[in-house]
């Protein structure tokens, strides 16, 4: 499988869009426009997602602001073709699966919505933010999500963290693999693990998916969460064994330290396809790995619109190859 971008554009599986297509500023292209993927070798999915946590309070604790508006950008999303949608049980906590059941279940045919378990939060600063590992507590994680989603069996479920010190990880895996033989989870993901972590999860149970931090200015992770460090090693293990790569903070150009430095090596490339700098951040994703499954979020439509737009873009080799060169993959 490669791991770098192929002559002219993503590799996808049937991407809708002609080659050398810009995407303007607010164009309304249809999520497919970069092709599709394939998660767990059943779940096809278009290749730009949509990430749902920011339609919570402030600091990602409580209800939405503007319950209707939520609502109403959910039904967007899924109008402009996405069919992958991320969200947790700790975004809220609770209250973002919630939201997304009032907003679209009975659910559409194709329509892929991956959540996590494993964070707990006790209150609206992060310093109450902690990882749980105890099987128990995973199973009824697992069976809150279902309900609160209306959902006999979650499409994706992802162990939310690997650093939780009150289990063994293997422990917490096998109790995930049990899930899935049970008929609760259909396909079983990671997040926040580290690479050692990863290749010891794919030893008990096939994976899916993983998410970690990988931007234009960013591929190794941040220092002071240790088992997210892996980005780019995460995402060279991912490809090797075909699993879905979700990068968070897709569209970032400022989780490197130098966002002066990565948007004025941007900016260039972005006028020369009629684009914004996040657009072409989001279009290098598409590019760099056929594994690649971004899930930009956004409480704003036309933000929702410029980022879809972007999977019409088709950056040329020499442009993927200088925004790749920006910062160290390791």
């Amino acid at each position: 499988m490669p791991t770098n971008a192929e002559a002219g554009g993503a590799v996808t599986n049937g991407g809708a869009a002609a080659n050398g297509g810009a995407a303007t500023n607010g164009g309304t292209v249809a999520a497919g426009a970069a092709g599709t993927l394939t998660i767990g070798g059943d779940l096809v999915v278009n290749r730009i997602g949509y990430g749902a946590m920011q339609l919570t309070g402030a600091q990602v604790w409580g209800e939405y602001p503007d319950r209707d508006a939520g609502i109403a950008l959910l039904r967007e999303v899924v109008a402009a073709g996405v069919t992958f949608i991320d969200t947790a049980d700790v975004y809220g906590p609770h209250a973002n699966e919630l939201l997304i059941r009032d907003a679209l279940h009975p659910y559409p045919e194709g329509l892929v919505i991956a959540t996590k378990g494993g964070f707990v939060r006790g209150g609206y600063d992060y310093s109450t933010l902690g990882a749980v590992g105890n099987p128990n507590y995973l199973r009824q994680s697992a069976h809150m999500s279902a309900r609160r989603l209306g959902v006999e069996r979650i499409d994706l479920y992802y162990l939310h963290s690997g650093r939780a010190a009150d289990a063994p990880f293997e422990e917490q895996i096998a109790t995930l693999a049990e899930l899935r033989e049970q008929g609760l989870i259909r396909h079983i993901g990671l997040s926040n693990v580290t690479l050692e972590q990863f290749r010891t999860a794919q030893g008990i149970v096939d994976i899916a998916a993983v998410t970690a931090l990988y931007n234009v200015s960013n591929r190794a992770g941040v220092e002071q969460v240790p088992t997210s460090r892996a980005g780019a090693e995460l995402l060279a293990a991912a490809e090797a064994s075909a699993v879905v790569f979700s990068p968070w903070h897709p569209v970032s150009i400022a989780d490197g330290g130098d966002p002066d430095r990565i948007t004025a090596a941007l900016e260039p490339i972005a006028r020369r396809h009629d684009a914004t700098v996040r657009q072409i951040a989001l279009a290098w994703q598409l590019h760099r790995s056929p594994v690649i499954l971004p899930i930009p979020g956004t409480t704003s439509p036309a933000h929702l619109r410029e980022n879809l737009a972007a999977a019409a873009l088709r950056l040329t080799p020499e442009e993927v190859a200088t925004i790749t060169a920006l910062v160290p993959e390791s």
